[in-house]
């Protein structure tokens, strides 16, 4: 794969796609349907998706595409392929709280390998170089013209007094049980794929999701924590999570900063 060709590209379409997003976003008002799986869709979804979609098949039309709003992308299978979260948190989105983001990613034999996270309503952007180090991006966010950017690092944790994202749209007790084996200095929720960023920055140090999420939920802050120095892993063997299953679910995870540890016993 041409990652100095791909990576461009992915954030070029992230930020036209965030753009199309906002401008719905910032109206008075948004229809919300439902989809056959009872989660809610938007027209900035489905404009999103149909931006990203165009963008990746014209440049990339050998690769197989994922995206979360095509059911029929769902079928496909290959070791290879890109997949696509055009506006992940739509609740967030619809209750207005600005933690949503637009996920791309390139996965490659079960492992995302590049991809790039952008919130548009927090003005964040995280990415995978070319190299596969992540960076953030800070400016204006021009699609042509790349802005300054940093390479991002995971922190190295504390046991006795970690940081700790959880979700604020799917908090459950199972969650905060599991959180309370561990020593907390902090707690902070966050929407959508941005909790894989927070740590990647080194701004938490965990984040265990014990709730249902699918492959394009997670490929791309992934990639974006992989480059960063972190890790994801299955909540019931701690073997790494991958990517590619039949239904592009995901079972319960752990995201973290090496060195956490992944079997309390308080």
């Amino acid at each position: 794969m041409n990652y100095d060709a791909l990576v461009p590209v992915m954030r070029k379409l992230a930020i036209e796609a965030g753009a199309k997003i906002m401008e719905i976003y910032d109206a008075d008002d948004f229809d919300v349907k439902v989809k056959s799986d009872d989660s809610p869709v938007t027209e900035a979804d489905e404009k999103a998706d149909a931006l990203i979609s165009a963008g990746l098949k014209a440049a990339f039309p050998d690769i197989m595409l994922v995206t979360e709003e095509q059911s029929d992308s769902h079928k496909a299978k290959g070791d290879t392929f890109l997949i696509v979260d055009p506006l992940d948190g739509t609740k967030e989105f619809i209750n207005r709280r600005g933690d949503f983001t637009v996920n791309i990613a390139l996965v490659e034999a079960g492992i995302p390998t590049r991809g790039v996270v952008y919130a548009p309503a927090r003005n964040r952007m995280f990415f995978t170089r070319a190299d596969g180090q992540s960076v953030e991006e800070t400016g204006a966010f021009d699609p042509e013209t790349l802005g300054e950017t940093k390479d991002i690092n995971v922190s190295n944790p504390d046991n006795d007094a970690l940081m700790v994202v959880a979700s604020k749209s799917h908090r459950d007790q199972a969650t905060d049980d599991y959180i309370g084996k561990y020593g907390v200095k902090d707690m902070t929720s966050a929407g959508s794929s941005l909790k894989f960023c927070l740590i990647a920055t080194g701004e938490a140090d965990l984040y265990p999701r014990l709730g249902r999420t699918m492959e394009w939920d997670t490929a791309a802050g992934h990639a974006v924590l992989n480059g960063a120095g972190g890790q994801v892993v299955r909540f019931d063997d701690l073997t790494p999570l991958v990517y590619g299953k039949d239904d592009f679910a995901n079972p319960f995870f752990i995201a973290y900063a090496p060195g956490v540890d992944l079997k309390p016993t308080a």
